[in-house]
This record gives structure tokens, sequence and C-alpha cells, in this order.
């Protein structure tokens, strides 16, 4: 098994998702709920958005040989601020299951409030070879905030070897992970 070197924030942020990822799970196309409590407050003007601050929706895709869409809204009267960077994503608490960025520099920051939302896409595997391991779950938060991360079943398991995700984007096509 490879392993790639990882920073101890890093290393961190990953034992914060397994953790977060013990608490509970939710349907692939259900909506996290959770209270506020971190990020924004209620009139959120210029708050960065916390997981809870959001509402998530998971569907999986075809294009670019199958990823992830991972939807992001803003709770009913909170307006928040989600950095351009890629989510805390992992499908499982071993290290070769978290999400690594795709791409190399941080996209815009997007407003969200009401129906506005912002995109990022997962890709389970980078690879071209038939290597990995099945996952049943993908787990999910704003980067800074894993410890209310949410996780989704997965309708079945997927093969995950180097899995990686785009940024936040305001279009869902800018959130294709396009691998290779």
């Amino acid at each position: 098994m490879r392993s790639r070197p990882s920073s101890r924030p890093v290393r961190l942020a990953v034992a914060a998702l397994a953790a977060a990822a013990l608490t509970g799970t939710a349907a692939a196309t259900a909506s996290a709920t959770a209270d506020s409590g971190t990020g924004a407050t209620r009139d959120g003007f210029g708050q960065a958005c916390g997981t809870n601050d959001l509402t998530f929706k998971v569907s999986e895709e075809t294009q670019a040989g199958g990823y992830f869409l991972v939807t992001a809204k803003a709770k009913p009267g909170i307006t928040c601020y989600l950095k351009g960077t890629f989510p805390s994503a992992a499908f499982g608490s071993a290290p070769e299951a978290h999400v690594s960025p795709l791409e190399q520099a941080v996209t815009g920051t997007i407003k969200l409030s009401g129906s506005t939302a912002a995109y990022a896409g997962i890709s389970p595997k980078s690879t071209n070879s038939d290597d990995g391991r099945e996952y049943g779950q993908l787990i999910v938060a704003v980067a800074g905030y894993e410890t209310q991360a949410v996780a989704f079943s997965l309708a079945e398991p997927v093969l995950v070897d180097k899995p990686v995700a785009t940024n936040w984007h305001a279009d869902p096509d800018d959130a294709v992970p396009y691998v290779g």
C-alpha cells in the first residue's frame, strides 16, 4: 500500500471527519439540517459558512467517468460566504479514503443565501487501475468545520483509490472533476 505524506493539520482534520462520521448518517439524497452554530449569524453578513449553516445534497453523476456532485445551500435565514477551496470529504476513516484537492488554486468566494447554491465534484478514483477499496458512505464538511461533518450513505459501495475533489463553484458545470 502506498501512502502519501500528510501534514499534522491534515491528519487532525481527517481524524475529525472520521469521528464525525461515526456520529450519524443520512441518505445520499437527504439534506443535513442541524442548527447553525458555526460560521454565520442569522443576519450573516460577511460571515464564513460553517458546515451547520448549510444543507447538503449528494447526487451521482456520470460525466468524467462518474463522480459525486455535492450541492450546498444556506439554511433559511442565513447568509454566509463559502471560500472557493475544496470541501473536507472522505469515504471512510482510512487515510487513503480522504479526498485531496484536484484544483491547484483557490476559486472565488460564493455568497450563499436563499436558493443560491455552491457545488463541488468528488471523484472516488483518480487512478487508472483496478486498485482501491470499496466504501459505502461519503462524509462531507466545510473545511475548518469538520466536527459537524455530515455522512451520506451511498446507494451501493464505490471503489475508492486516491479520491479528489474540485473547489466549491457557483456553477455545477465547473465542479466536474476531470481527472488525468
